[in-house]
């Protein structure tokens, strides 16, 4: 099955970037700069951050479900990140980790969830996208437990 997995519109924190430290610190979140690689995967471009990248670390609603399953988390978004929507290939910064896969209906309930090496995440993508009462994916970084992007049928 042909799936497409998208990065968050980096037009959602353009404004934050603007932001003082302590402007950051009372929406609850952090300015800080890459220190390693791998360590800080950006939800926008879907790669890990390079040494001295800017980024920010914030709250982010990922599941706005009237559901059950309504969710939200820490994520990191690099200020020079763009946009990152691939056709069925899985970005590195994915397939070098340990994975969650969520797979949701239309009213926003799991109907599937698994966990997965990130190098095994296309074929799990398949079976769980095969499933007709699946409408979306979420897919998690498993240790931190940290949304990663939103997958769809192609």
């Amino acid at each position: 099955m042909a799936f497409l997995i998208r990065g968050l519109d980096p037009a959602l924190f353009v404004r934050a970037f603007t932001l003082s430290e302590p402007e950051l610190a009372a929406c609850g979140a952090r300015r800080t700069v890459a220190d390693s690689t791998p360590g800080y995967p950006c939800r926008v471009s879907l790669a890990d951050a390079e040494v001295g990248d800017e980024l920010l670390l914030v709250h982010f609603e990922h599941h706005a479900a009237a559901s059950p399953y309504r969710g939200s988390g820490p994520i990191y978004v690099r200020r020079a990140a763009r946009e990152q929507v691939t056709l069925d290939r899985v970005p590195d910064a994915l397939a070098r980790r340990v994975l969650s896969v969520r797979g949701y209906d239309t009213a926003g309930m799991m109907q599937a969830a698994d966990l997965v090496d990130g190098r095994e995440l296309a074929a799990r993508l398949d079976a769980v996208l095969g499933s007709r009462e699946i409408a979306y994916v979420h897919v998690h970084y498993a240790k931190p437990g940290c949304y990663a992007c939103l997958v769809e049928r192609a």
